[in-house]
């Protein structure tokens, strides 16, 4: 079975895939998901490191104004915007929530700035939940392996979770998103002993 094939070949190149992402806690994660959105994890966590010694809670988030986490948070990119967003998630989550991450994806993506991706990630990674996130690296390592046929990380993520037994979900995320950091790249993809060349689109396309 192609399912099984590809678990079996993920667990071999990378049996112990781990979040890269730095944390403490479900909300820490969820910061530093949000955080990471057209940045890398390696940028985020040297931000998170000084961030969260100031502001490690929603309740000492919200003491920060909106100024002074657009500086603490400015080399991650699209800092006014996300700002914007984790202080008024972190209010949500102190007003609606006393302060805690609720444990619903469904909840959770009533939060301000977490999509369905960042709600996947922290249910999965946070609260060790079943859950296939789609980021970049997910979405066009599916689309080369022909799981998917499309732009849409939802339907990407639809596609996936027909594929591959619920309880790979998570542990399948984090090693298709190693898979496309270190191997399947987007520009120059490291082709040389893929396992994955006969069903690659990508290759065939070459």
């Amino acid at each position: 079975m192609k399912a099984e094939e590809i678990k079996k070949h993920l667990d071999k190149l990378f049996p112990f895939a781990e979040c890269e992402l730095h944390y403490n806690s479900p909300y820490q994660l969820l910061v530093a998901t949000i955080l990471s959105a057209q940045c890398t994890d390696k940028r985020v966590n040297i931000v998170t490191e000084e961030l969260f010694k100031r502001a490690g809670t929603p309740h000492e988030m919200i003491q920060l104004s909106q100024e002074e986490l657009e500086k603490l948070i400015h080399s991650c990119g699209f800092y006014h915007n996300k700002a914007k967003n984790i202080l008024k998630m972190s209010k949500e989550l102190v007003e609606k929530y006393n302060g805690q991450v609720p444990e619903s994806l469904e909840e959770m993506q009533t939060l301000a700035g977490v999509g369905r991706k960042t709600a996947n990630v922290v249910y999965s990674e946070g609260f060790k939940g079943d859950a296939f996130a789609v980021d970049t690296h997910v979405l066009r390592v599916s689309n080369r392996l022909g799981l998917a046929d499309t732009d849409d990380p939802n339907k990407c993520e639809l596609a996936l979770t027909k594929f591959f037994p619920k309880n790979h979900w998570s542990e399948l995320h984090l090693q298709m998103v190693h898979f496309g950091r270190y191997k399947c790249k987007s520009q120059k993809p490291d082709c040389k002993d893929c396992p994955f060349e006969s069903m690659c689109k990508f290759k065939t396309k070459m």
